[in-house]
């Protein structure tokens, strides 16, 4: 456990060097949330006015709702992915020695935007499967249909990257995020990547201290100390929240990189501490 809680600090501390290097780099998962806000927020409202959230529709879902549901699915996660790209676009030049904007991650993703949206009806359509499945399933069912998620998840980490580096489609690009777990992660991978770990602890201690902090307040009746101390708190999620978002695709290009050009050096990340992280079968 400490070993494993070593290197989740030293992978977060490597992506935060690049980070640092780049900090416009935040800004893809800012506007991925803004977009998912704004965007989702027009079509979700029309909905809920008109009832068509309502019990009836939940109780029995005509076809229609099924297709309505895929296609917010499909916005959802095409605005993710798309956001996505642009982060990991952006990181891979970072990663080449070159110095990137935010405009050159966009100018990456929006060339790659036919393969995004297919590959978001893909991830969506999976996605939703998974969820309808979950809820007419017991809870033993239930665990399995999670750990197959775990399983999708897993297979299509590298997905992003494959899509940036390569002239490939989504179904392609699905198989060779595969391929590269199969052949390098093995058994090992959720030990050995610690950015969910690092940023966990982080999670935590500002909830007991943000915590801590609101029951004095509450305590000493100070309503205005309450309401700074709750939009301090929400602040502070949402930067973390960011930091790992950018970190987790700095993350990912990292490990691209190195699976498919192994012994060459990536900036920021030392060749031993990519190397733990994908420890071979056997």
């Amino acid at each position: 456990m400490a070993g494993r809680f070593s290197r989740s600090l030293e992978l977060a501390r490597a992506s935060w060097s690049v980070v640092q290097a780049d900090k416009e780099l935040m800004w893809f998962p800012v506007m991925s949330f803004i977009a998912l806000v704004l965007i989702l927020g027009s079509v979700a409202a029309p909905v809920v006015v008109v009832g068509g959230l309502g019990p009836e529709t939940a109780a029995e879902p005509s076809p229609a709702s099924w297709l309505a549901v895929l296609a917010f699915y499909i916005l959802a996660y095409f605005i993710g992915i798309f956001f996505n790209t642009a982060l990991v676009g952006a990181a891979m030049i970072r990663l080449d020695g070159g110095n990137p904007t935010v405009g050159d991650g966009l100018r990456i993703a929006w060339s790659r935007v036919g393969r995004i949206f297919g590959y978001a009806c893909i991830a969506a359509t999976v996605g939703m499967f998974l969820r309808a499945l979950e809820d007419r399933v017991g809870w033993i069912g239930t665990i399995i249909v999670k750990l197959i998620g775990v399983a999708w998840a897993l297979a299509t980490f590298l997905v992003v990257p494959v899509l940036v580096t390569r002239d490939v489609g989504p179904l392609d690009a699905v198989k060779e995020s595969a391929v590269l777990l199969k052949e390098t992660w093995g058994e090992n991978i959720i030990g050995n990547v610690g950015l969910s770990f690092a940023f966990g602890v982080a999670y935590f201690g500002l909830l007991v201290v943000c915590g801590v902090a609101i029951g004095l307040a509450i305590q000493a009746n100070l309503p205005a100390v309450i309401a700074a101390l709750v939009l301090v708190g929400v602040v502070s999620f949402l930067l973390l929240a960011t930091l790992q978002a950018t970190m987790q695709g700095v993350y990912s290009a990292a490990l691209y990189r190195h699976a498919t050009h192994s012994g060459t050096p990536v900036p920021g990340f030392g060749p031993g501490l990519l190397q733990a992280a994908f420890k071979p079968k056997g």
